[in-house]
């Protein structure tokens, strides 16, 4: 199929970070046949509105000329200011034509590039000067043949559509021999519309398959493979082994923190091999006990080291040690639940050590 990745490595679609950067280099999908099939749709509607004023507009010119024809003297001044004049008219018969579809050109690239303003695409690339790989382009590459077959097949459309028109009406041509001007005329537009409305069923069909082409084309474009996948990844969420390295430094740097704690606590609750809690109550401080430090294993025997040198009591309670470490954090206070069985603990080290102050 045409755009197609031709490389077979690149089979992972491109991460919104890959599609972000070509957008801001400026390449994004476009459709050419879009652009032409809203013209001239655009243009067919502006016309069929605005043709009633514009036959007035003609129809005041020609009755201005044709009422003061006797009066005009042909010489290069006159002749000049009358181009001028009929140039101005035509002008302001047409403006709003060309407004309207100037702004058809504008909405239909908006709505396919969306809001998109940047000065990359200006930049200079050595790469733009190579002949070979333009040739390339230009001659061997399958958008190259799609492009050649799209526009072929539009001037086709362009060639038998009005000739088949013309065939079919061609019996009605001496009939208008005896026709008046405006009944011409009016034969005339109808048949240039009957010609259009046919010859814009094709037209809009190619621009509706170039537009899912065209972003078929620029998906695979910008796919991705694997590795540049991971490695994308690596550069947006850090390398594992890296932030593994972090994380053990921060809690080196939090182990640390807290065994400079336990010398102020009450009591460490333990499990009493796996898990070790330092406590401290002071109702100056807070309204209940806080945690200081807490850890498991080799964490939890550096824990109960330090309290054994500062003489802190070690009381073992599997429960409530398991309790505590699961739902409080180290400077938190422990919860309402948990208040009696530790109150239980704190009475009991008090009693050994009454000098303790414990309001």
């Amino acid at each position: 199929m045409f755009g197609k990745q031709a490389d077979p490595s690149r089979t992972e679609e491109a991460t919104p970070k890959r599609r972000d950067k070509h957008r801001g280099e400026g390449n994004v999908p476009k459709a050419q046949e879009l652009g032409k099939a809203v013209s001239l749709v655009g243009g067919l509607i502006a016309l069929y509105a605005w043709i009633g004023q514009m036959s007035e507009e003609i129809k005041n010119i020609f009755r201005y000329f044709l009422a003061h024809a006797w009066e005009f003297e042909a010489n290069a001044q006159n002749v000049y200011a009358l181009g001028i004049e009929i140039a101005v008219n035509l002008a302001k018969m047409l403006l709003p034509i060309l407004l309207f579809l100037g702004f058809l050109a504008a909405l239909a690239q908006r709505l396919q590039v969306g809001k998109l303003w940047t000065t990359k695409i200006f930049k200079f690339k050595w790469g733009r000067f190579n002949i070979l790989k333009g040739l390339k382009q230009m001659f061997f590459s399958p958008q190259t043949i799609l492009r050649t077959l799209k526009s072929l097949f539009f001037s086709l459309i362009l060639c038998l559509i009005p000739g088949y028109m013309i065939y079919r009406e061609y019996q009605n041509f001496l009939p208008m021999y005896y026709a008046s001007a405006e009944g011409v005329g009016i034969y005339m537009l109808e048949t240039a519309l009957r010609l259009t409305l046919f010859a814009l069923l094709p037209i809009v069909a190619i621009a509706v398959f170039d537009v899912w082409q065209s972003r078929y084309a620029y998906s695979e474009s910008i796919k991705m493979t694997k590795d540049e996948v991971k490695d994308e990844r690596k550069q947006s969420e850090g390398d594992p082994l890296i932030k593994s390295k972090q994380r053990q430094k921060m809690m080196q740097v939090m182990s640390k923190r807290m065994l400079r704690d336990v010398p102020k606590a009450d009591v460490v609750i333990t499990n009493p091999t796996h898990i070790a809690v330092a406590l401290r109550y002071n109702s100056g401080e807070a309204p209940a006990p806080v945690v200081l430090a807490k850890g498991v294993d080799h964490l939890a025997e550096k824990i109960k080291e330090v309290a054994r040198e500062h003489k802190i009591p070690i009381r073992e309670n599997v429960p409530l040690a398991r309790a505590l470490y699961k739902a409080v954090d180290i400077g938190e206070m422990i919860p309402e639940e948990l208040y009696k069985a530790v109150a239980a603990v704190l009475a009991s080290v008090w009693k050994l050590k009454p000098n303790i102050r414990r309001m």
